[in-house]
């Protein structure tokens, strides 16, 4: 058995918690051997390198916030799927915002975290269908709602939209109207 009871599942874990209290890009082996007490070497029987330890991480980060999305979306369509998936990511992405940066990291042909990007955007579509938008409208909207999204809470967990006294609920609740507007009239190519 190996020395702490470490596997690559644990190690992901812990990985994941460690990006959320230090920031993704800040994970190392070495911080997670120290959290685990054992030297980094003892790592390397698990995970091949820092690289295969964050995909693994955002792998299990796409995992986690497409079952938190899929939870949201059962039942629903229209503004009330849009709603409840972009509440999901938003709520997602403030709660766990290492993990959230891992599920931003540039995709390659990394086998373990195709099939869970893929179920994301999956589930993107899915909200999309209420739409009924033809190709290549529908990937021009899944790109509109990511950079929205990504780009609305990429904001406000920085803190900036901190210096004005609208509150940010309220404005991220427009911009759904917005979005919901703008997918019921999208325009014809």
């Amino acid at each position: 058995m190996a020395r702490a009871g470490l596997t690559a599942e644990r190690l992901t874990r812990a990985a994941a918690e460690l990006a959320d209290e230090i920031g993704f890009q800040n994970v190392t082996v070495s911080a997670l051997a120290r959290r685990f007490g054992v030297q980094p070497a003892a790592l390397y029987a698990h995970v091949k390198d820092i690289q295969d330890l964050r995909v693994r991480v955002a792998a299990l980060a796409l995992t986690e916030l497409a079952d938190q999305a899929a939870a949201a979306l059962a039942g629903r369509a229209g503004k009330d799927a849009l709603t409840a998936f972009a509440n999901a990511y938003r709520d997602y992405a403030k709660r766990h915002p290492g993990r959230y940066a891992a599920c931003q990291m540039e995709l390659h042909d990394e086998t373990v975290i195709v099939a869970p990007a893929r179920r994301h955007a999956e589930l993107t579509r899915a909200v999309l269908r209420g739409y009924d938008l033809p190709e290549p409208a529908e990937t021009d909207a899944v790109r509109m709602l990511h950079g929205t999204f990504h780009g609305y809470v990429s904001l406000e967990t920085a803190g900036g939209f901190q210096r004005h006294s609208r509150d940010v609920d309220a404005s991220w609740s427009r911009a759904l109207d917005a979005l919901d507007l703008a997918l019921r009239n999208w325009p014809s190519a």
